[in-house]
């Protein structure tokens, strides 16, 4: 979930209680302060308002937001927390008002809580709800765990087709609807445009797949690392821009006859990334905003007031779920190509160094399997 900067929300009614009648434990990972986190025993969570679900976590994965979260640069996630907001596992306990699952049923979880009533929920603004929004492994418990509590369960979960591909699925709960409605659609993507997105990373690839379905000219992806920008040509981009030597505005100015690009995506969530979107960007452009920023950025007006360009910030919301499960259905796009990595649940740690250290360890996405 790469751009997750969200306000901090009164969510009292979520915060799970001390569970004082049942002693049973699980393992889960727990992030206690900028640098520090341990795999160890938290209760097990269990029904607190009639519209939750309990969920056996099957497959989770670790998010960039997470690393952005281990480096202290998300302050609503507090010491305590089980970190995660991304998975697939099977409904173990049903809350009396949950009506669309029942006991045993396979299902997604979604990285955005939506209750469905709220003034946010019926603008499709679902990150924003009011009592919900991003708060999986960041205002309540999340999914790096044996079991999770999934507050309304019947507007945040997704019943999984019968033979579907599980670890494909998890870049459904959080990456492929990030890269799609943060870059893509709010870059306004259109067929026969020149695009760049800055940062291969697995959200920079998951907006190149989902790219894509617009039909875009040229796609021009900028990273740092040559491998993840090998695996992005095999994904479809058509250039390919190495940016470490200081270069990248001016590569891109030639392959553009200095025109710059229609759509730039941000996709790392640091403030050199940003200058280089803005440095880009043709007159009449987009530039969509999906990395988390910790740190301040520069927003160079005396370049950018004249030049029309729409500049859009957002938070996941999740409402292309649904039509990008059935593309992954039906074999459209391929998310498993994402993951380069496979663990069990209680090699958490050893997955977050690989994570971590992704140019060295040639990682994209991991999949921890309990």
């Amino acid at each position: 979930m790469e751009n997750l900067a969200t306000p901090v929300k009164t969510a009292k009614p979520l915060i799970s209680p001390t569970n004082d009648k049942n002693n049973s434990t699980m393992k889960a990972l727990v992030y206690h302060g900028a640098g520090k986190k341990a795999w160890e025993d938290k209760p097990k969570p269990t029904i607190i308002e009639p519209t939750d679900a309990i969920v056996k976590i099957l497959k989770t994965t670790i998010c960039g937001t997470d690393l952005h979260i281990m480096k202290g640069d998300v302050p609503t996630v507090t010491d305590g927390r089980i970190i995660g907001h991304e998975g697939v596992g099977i409904i173990e306990e049903l809350g009396s008002a949950v009506t669309n699952f029942k006991k045993g049923d396979h299902v997604l979880i979604s990285c955005i809580t939506s209750c469905g009533k709220c003034a946010f929920c019926k603008k499709a603004m679902y990150s924003h709800c009011e009592k919900g929004g991003w708060i999986l492994g960041n205002l309540i418990d999340g999914c790096q765990a044996e079991f999770v509590r999934i507050p309304y369960a019947d507007t945040s979960l997704y019943l999984i087709p019968a033979g579907a591909d599980e670890e494909a699925l998890v870049m459904l709960s959080d990456i492929l609807p990030t890269g799609f409605e943060c870059g893509v659609l709010n870059g306004k993507v259109k067929p026969g445009d020149t695009i760049a997105i800055v940062g291969a990373g697995p959200i920079g690839l998951a907006t190149l797949l989902t790219a894509q379905f617009y039909s875009p000219a040229e796609i021009i992806m900028i990273d740092v690392d040559d491998n993840r920008l090998e695996v992005a040509k095999t994904f479809g981009a058509t250039h390919i821009i190495n940016s470490s030597d200081g270069k990248a505005v001016e590569k891109i100015m030639k392959l553009t006859n200095n025109m710059g690009v229609d759509t730039a995506i941000e996709a790392v969530g640091v403030a050199p990334t940003f200058e280089l979107c803005e440095s880009i960007v043709a007159a009449g452009g987009h530039i969509a905003n999906i990395g988390v920023h910790g740190k301040s950025v520069t927003l160079h007006l005396e370049t950018l007031w004249s030049h029309n360009v729409t500049i859009t910030t957002r938070l996941v919301d999740t409402v292309t779920t649904p039509m990008l499960l059935k593309t992954v259905q039906s074999k459209k796009i391929n998310p498993n190509k994402l993951i380069t990595h496979h663990f069990k649940l209680d090699q958490i740690m050893e997955a977050y160094e690989t994570f971590g250290n992704a140019g060295k360890e040639k990682a994209l996405k991991v999949i921890l399997t309990s």
